[in-house]
């Protein structure tokens, strides 16, 4: 019997969930990984002072890294190995430095080989950047 993907997320999340909460650059930087669903995630990360601007408000690229990191999260977790291929992020109000940054990840758009997301960046319940992005998805699973 084959599974579906949804199939595959379902039989294997605690697999798959402990894969991705262990993504290196992001326990660097002190990101969860908070939820998982088949093709949604949602990260939190609260700023410290090394990740500020000269501004006192959290710098582009922690932004960007929390985007995506929620993305790599939302579209691997089928289990299935997903690579990016391309994004484009909108930065529309700073995030805050004494709030905690939160990522919530959309699958908008799944074929076999690619895929499209939506990732928002919240800080203080104010949308503080927004993110469209695509893999490329292999064909091999980076789980057993």
């Amino acid at each position: 019997m084959t599974l579906t993907e949804t199939q595959q997320h379902e039989e294997n999340y605690d697999k798959i969930f402990e894969a991705l909460s262990k993504e290196p650059y992001a326990n660097y930087l002190g990101m969860e990984l908070i939820e998982l669903k088949a093709g949604f995630a949602k990260v939190t990360l609260s700023p410290t002072p090394h990740m500020l601007n000269t501004h006192g408000t959290v710098h582009g690229g922690i932004i960007f890294s929390i985007a995506d990191y929620a993305f790599a999260a939302a579209s691997n977790s089928y289990g299935k190995t997903a690579v990016g291929v391309t994004n484009t992020i909108h930065y529309m109000s700073a995030g805050l430095a004494e709030h905690p940054l939160t990522a919530l990840a959309e699958e908008v758009k799944k074929t076999r080989r690619l895929a499209w997301y939506r990732i928002q960046v919240w800080s203080n319940d104010e949308l503080c950047a927004t993110m469209e992005a695509m893999v490329y998805r292999k064909t091999e699973n980076f789980i057993e």
